[in-house]
């Protein structure tokens, strides 16, 4: 799940399986991967590479943010092939620092990179000790990034529930097939060795190259998923680890999207809500009308899509990517309210993409991307967040309807989306079913990431987050075992760290000073504020 993208949105216009333990040397340089790596897979030369830090080439991003990069393996399992260039940035500690804490703001499909330049300062405190750090993993912003290109249409259009009616069903998994092989084009080399699996070991990577001797790591929504994942590959590894909005480990990826599409839809229907008391409200100001309003503009635009800048069509379901990443946030409310009232007044798409898109450039280019090299921030194709969820999601997933279940159970599967959310349910389904046709995921986080064996860590979950329920918070600290211990926010909204002053402060505490609240202890929601 994606957490907490910037709260400015306007921001985003200028973007500036081998699955264990790898062995280690005495100096604590992984030498050798395990066998199921294969045999002599050497990573020593990943493990010696300094991180060389200077200012950032994009001339929007902040001053004293440096930029930098990590080159790891394309493929672990033969380290002596490609290799991937990541980019990282930074602030660095004010005074005396113990080393690095690594941020991952979520997704999967999240760029660390633009969200700390955007949204930096609710972490200077953390510069009390630390170097704050941030990166965006393979295939994701600056990394590599993938891209679907008209892929994710040609999915959406497959799970449309008037064509699917009158279509034969091999004609349904014959597009989505054809929407597999169209991001596997567009996104290159990088696709097939996408996902937390490698993510992790790109995070060890970083780790030494940043001269820690263990991971000190904040992670937000998916970022908690990568989190479980590295304490079980490198649990002697593991320093000061917080898991904010906490990821399911165990979910099909089908039941984690019903999941998504409630939460969702009740986050939209508070908003309608809020929004109705204001005159220019675009969805008027009847609050029992106002749901129904917002289903029949997602319906006419999937109907008659309005143009983009780029000449591209923003239909219905774009519309509901967008909104979905507002909802995150209240903070976000005033802008989305005139964003979808400029879209609907003047078909002007530009204010409500900027809430989902995940980068600046054209759209995808087969090849364009395939050197493996840091890409410029104007070249991130628009649909890089999207397509990295949909990517980083099958990838961490093992199950694959076959072709007779899909078209068995695709009635009866699209009625439970819609019941979850007549507004979010279609968009969920298809990011679901856009994995076939893709290769098989991994088994190893929902067979093996559990009872970890790592130093205590803070899991920290919100009784009203929209999405990440609290109870994946409760069965994710039973997996992770003895090591996991939990703060119940009991506040609303997508992850605490951002909104509750009291998370903040335990966060912070933990992070900087070892102090750990009791297992089981809860924060109080802040005073109420308008929006």
């Amino acid at each position: 799940m994606l957490a907490r993208l910037s709260s400015r949105p306007a921001f985003r216009r200028c973007a500036f399986t081998g699955v264990l333990t790898l062995a280690l040397l005495g100096a604590g340089l992984p030498a050798l991967a395990t066998a199921a790596d294969g045999p002599q897979a050497d990573l020593s030369r990943f493990y010696r590479q300094k991180v060389k830090w200077a200012a950032c080439k994009d001339p929007d991003a902040p001053k004293d943010l440096q930029c930098g990069k990590v080159t790891v393996p394309l493929d672990y399992a033969k380290p002596g092939g490609g290799t991937l260039d990541l980019a990282l940035a930074r602030y660095r500690a004010t005074g005396k620092s113990r080393g690095s804490v690594l941020l991952n703001f979520g997704g999967p499909g999240g760029a660390g990179v633009r969200e700390l330049a955007s949204d930096g300062k609710e972490f200077m405190d953390l510069t009390n000790g630390y170097d704050v750090v941030t990166f965006d993993p393979r295939g994701v912003g600056q990394s590599s990034p993938v891209s679907c290109g008209e892929g994710a249409d040609q999915g959406s259009a497959a799970v449309d529930e008037d064509a699917t009616e009158s279509s034969d069903p091999k004609v349904v998994l014959k597009q989505l097939r054809k929407a597999a092989a169209t991001c596997a084009k567009y996104s290159g080399p990088v696709l097939p060795h996408i996902g937390t699996v490698n993510a992790s070991r790109d995070l060890d990577v970083m780790r030494q190259a940043l001269g820690d001797k263990k991971l000190n790591y904040l992670g937000f929504s998916y970022g908690t998923r990568l989190g479980a994942v590295y304490a079980a590959q490198f649990p002697k590894k593991v320093g000061r680890l917080v898991l904010d909005g906490v990821d399911t480990l165990t979910e099909p990826l089908s039941e984690q999207g019903i999941a998504g599409a409630e939460g969702q839809q009740t986050a939209l229907e508070d908003f309608l809500n809020w929004c109705v008391q204001d005159i220019a409200c675009p969805f008027g100001t009847d609050a029992r009308s106002a749901p129904d309003r917002a289903v029949q503009l997602v319906r006419s635009l999937d109907q008659d899509p309005v143009q983009t800048d780029f000449g591209d069509p923003f239909s219905g379901q774009d519309l509901v990517g967008s909104i979905s990443q507002a909802l995150y946030s209240k903070q976000m409310w005033p802008t989305l309210e005139r964003a979808i009232a400029s879209l609907v007044e003047d078909g002007d798409t530009r204010a409500i993409m900027a809430f989902s898109s995940g980068g600046t450039g054209l759209p995808g280019l087969p090849g364009r991307r395939g050197s493996g090299g840091i890409v410029d921030a104007q070249d991130v194709p628009l649909d890089n967040l999207p397509a990295a969820l949909m990517a980083i999601n099958c990838a961490d997933d093992p199950d694959r309807p076959t072709a007779e279940q899909i078209t068995r159970n695709l009635d009866g599967l699209r009625a439970r989306y819609e019941e979850a959310s007549p507004v979010f349910g279609r968009y969920r389904l298809t990011e679901v079913l856009m994995c076939y046709g893709r290769p098989r995921g991994t088994d190893y986080i929902r067979d093996d990431v559990k009872n970890v064996g790592s130093p205590k860590m803070l899991l920290v979950g919100t009784r009203g987050d929209p999405a990440t329920p609290y109870r994946w918070t409760v069965e994710t600290a039973q997996r992770l075992g003895s090591s996991a211990v939990v703060l119940d926010n009991k506040g609303e909204g997508h992850t605490g760290y951002a909104s509750s002053k009291c998370v903040h402060t335990k966060v912070n505490d933990f992070l900087l000073y070892g102090s750990l609240p009791p297992s089981g202890s809860s924060c109080q929601p802040d005073i109420a504020e308008a929006p």
